[in-house]
């Protein structure tokens, strides 16, 4: 065993990680990274097909990344943000701000039910975010949000103990608040003496949803489904049982369009907005974790005239669906980095991080609104400060590197290269309908979760202790090709400037790898 890989098992404590598993091999100990390979202490070198846990966007050791890096350390790394202003955190704040608002309107529409009568009429407000405050990554940039929202809801809606509502499965952080809006057992269940209670509405997990009434095909549970947007309902009846007790939520938690550690669990198209007029019916507030999801990850815009405009076909018993008609608008959203301006939605709060650097530096920031802020603002006497704050918040180094980013994000060629990754995905993904043992590919932009089940006919899950997941990953490393499962979900998430060949491994890898586990 190499020199580093005893001292990792020696002193090192791995996160998400049954140690006394790892302890029984030796580790993979990276040394550098070309772009979307990385390279290990024996020289042997692998695909970083989930950029490295979902933060690398550019690739690895990307030139003008590290030049603004060099440039920014030739001044200064690090001042603190209390009391003190710096240049690149302004800039990036403005920056942000400015990235965080294109292309989002007031968008009124009409919802029509099943007999094509107007139900009612409604509008989302969006409202423009003006302010920025940084913290150090996901679950800070989380618990920041939370802490705002129940303030805010306090000073000015009068709600004695706001509650939050958020999606069954949701993940949202490891600090104790974020953990509090988290519904995963498996993560959270331990520290439930530590945390405090929130509602939970069920995830449009279509396919695994009990109102889907179509039987498995070999595609998207999305694209042929049959159901009449029940899930949409259940939020509604949540919202309505709430208001009857008296306390309307503070605030409702989502990622939008997909949520990360549930499964990679996609949402319809249409589902976001419907929900976020639900929400913003009940005078709630929107907090958009856009920690995975933000920073192109979710693919190219597209009108918001389509959204929600479900394919409707005749299946084979005749019927036609989805039978409940999509939402209509004649607004559009502009191309935009962030998942929730894909379908017209503006949050009250977004929090990025992950590959807001890049994959640099650990780096977050929580947007929000002009009257959130204003509600904070008073006489020193008054006590009304935000009292949070962290000892990195604001870091230059930080800044930079996502200034740098962001100038690469808008570069038209590599809006290309995205956009046509995201084909490229999209033309191989298929190929993998061919093992029985595949139940669903689930394909947002330039993220995918392929479901592995016993019986794709009948959906049937493999046991928790087969670990097949975590096999069929170990067997992509063995042919050089590295990312980790969520379960027995496999995670394809390679950094932007993966080219077609390299995404053909990556696919081929897997493709092999389910055959060799479970045949």
């Amino acid at each position: 065993m190499h020199r580093l890989a005893r001292l990792d098992h020696r002193f090192v404590w791995h996160p998400f990680t049954q140690m006394r598993d790892w302890l029984k091999g030796e580790p993979t100990v990276i040394v550098s990274g070309q772009g979307a390979l990385l390279r290990d202490i024996q020289g042997k070198e692998y695909l970083d097909a989930n950029a490295s846990i979902w933060t690398n966007l550019h690739g690895h050791n990307h030139p003008k990344l590290n030049a603004a890096l060099q440039r920014q350390m030739k001044k200064i790394a690090h001042s603190s943000a209390l009391g003190l202003a710096n240049e690149p955190a302004s800039l990036l704040a403005a920056k942000l701000v400015e990235v965080a608002n294109l292309g989002i309107y007031d968008i009124r529409f009409t919802i029509d039910a099943t007999t094509g009568q107007s139900r009612r009429q409604s509008s989302i407000v969006n409202r423009q975010l003006t302010k920025v405050f940084y913290s150090d990554d996901g679950a800070t940039a989380m618990e920041v949000a939370l802490k705002l929202a129940y303030e805010y809801a306090r000073r000015t809606r009068g709600i004695r103990r706001p509650k939050f509502l958020s999606l069954q499965g949701a993940y949202h952080g490891d600090t104790m608040g974020a953990v509090s809006l988290g519904h995963i057992d498996l993560f959270h269940k331990a520290y439930a003496g530590l945390t405090f209670k929130t509602d939970t509405v069920m995830a449009p997990y279509c396919y695994r949803c009990p109102f889907n009434r179509a039987g498995p095909e070999r595609a998207d549970a999305r694209d042929y489904r049959s159901c009449q947007w029940e899930c949409v309902d259940q939020v509604e009846r949540q919202f309505d049982k709430q208001s009857k007790r008296g306390s309307p939520y503070a605030a409702m938690v989502v990622e939008p369009l997909i949520q990360g550690a549930a499964g990679m669990i996609p949402q319809p198209a249409g589902w976001l907005r419907r929900v976020a007029e639900i929400a913003r019916g009940h005078g709630t507030q929107l907090i958009a974790d856009e920690v995975m999801t933000g920073f192109g990850r979710t693919g190219h815009a597209r009108p918001v005239s389509a959204i929600g405009a479900e394919k409707t076909r005749k299946r084979e018993d005749g019927k036609l669906q989805p039978s409940r008609p999509p939402v209509s608008s004649s607004a559009r959203v502009r191309s935009s980095l962030f998942a929730c301006h894909l379908e017209g939605v503006q949050p009250d709060f977004l929090a990025l991080a992950k590959g807001m650097t890049g994959g640099y530096i650990p780096m977050a920031a929580t947007l929000t609104t002009q009257p959130v802020f204003d509600a904070f603002l008073g006489e020193y006497s008054e006590f009304k400060t935000f009292f949070h704050g962290h000892s990195f918040t604001g870091n230059q180094l930080g800044a930079a590197a996502a200034l740098a980013s962001i100038g690469l994000l808008e570069d038209k060629a590599a809006i290309r290269r995205r956009e046509g990754l995201e084909r490229t995905l999209g033309t191989l993904l298929p190929s993998l309908w061919s093992s029985p043992s595949v139940g669903d590919i689930r394909q947002v932009g330039l993220i995918a979760g392929i479901e592995l089940v016993q019986d794709w006919r009948m959906r049937k899950p493999f046991a928790l202790k087969d670990r097949v997941g975590a096999r069929v990953c170990e067997a992509m490393a063995r042919r050089g090709v590295l990312t980790r499962p969520i379960g027995d979900v496999v995670v394809l998430m390679p950094p932007y400037c993966t080219t077609d060949e390299q995404a053909e491994k990556m696919v081929e890898a897997l493709r092999e790898a389910v055959r060799e586990v479970v045949g």
